[in-house]
Formats: structure tokens, sequence, C-alpha cells
């Protein structure tokens, strides 16, 4: 998952494939279906309570179209939807 938002994010080939046919493109990725679902749908929330790195995420979220504040309220959003973050390096600071 981390490395097709890096690519994502630096890669404008890999972005017009992916506008053109996300389901190719995420089928090249070991992903499992709701991190698949989550990047489908640009779910910051999600994403970062999956435990995506807050660069990629943060550069993914206005490669997707989100204003800062947007983006911070959409991390809330998923903490509120899905629970703590559940994975990497955000995990170890939840209480």
């Amino acid at each position: 998952m981390q490395k097709l938002l890096y690519q994502l994010n630096r890669d404008p080939e890999l972005r017009r494939h992916f506008a053109g046919d996300a389901e190719q493109v995420l089928a090249a990725y070991e992903l499992t279906d709701e991190e698949r679902a989550a990047i489908r749908c640009a779910d910051i929330g999600l994403l970062y309570v999956l435990g995506v790195n807050g660069q990629l995420l943060m550069h993914y979220a206005a490669l997707s179209g989100f204003e800062w504040g947007a983006y911070l309220d959409a991390m809330r959003e998923g903490v509120r939807r899905h629970g703590q973050v559940r994975a990497g390096v955000y995990a170890m600071v939840q209480d």
C-alpha cells in the first residue's frame, strides 16, 4: 500500500494509468480488499487508520483534491469511524 501511494504521488504516468484503469493498477500490488477500496475512493481517514505514512498520505490527499483542513478532518473522521490507528508509527502514539 505504501509503495503504491508513493509511486502514485511521484509518477505522472502511473497516475494517468490509475485514472484510466484503477483496477489494473491495484491488481499489480498485494493489497487487501479494504486497502484497495480505501485507495480507490481516496478514503484518507481509513488510509490513516490502516497506518499509511503521514508524508505519503499528505501528498496522496493533495493529489486527490483535499485541502489541508479537509485532510486533517478526514484523518479525525477516520479514527471516529474506524477506530484507533492499526499499524505504523501512529499506532504507537495512540492511548
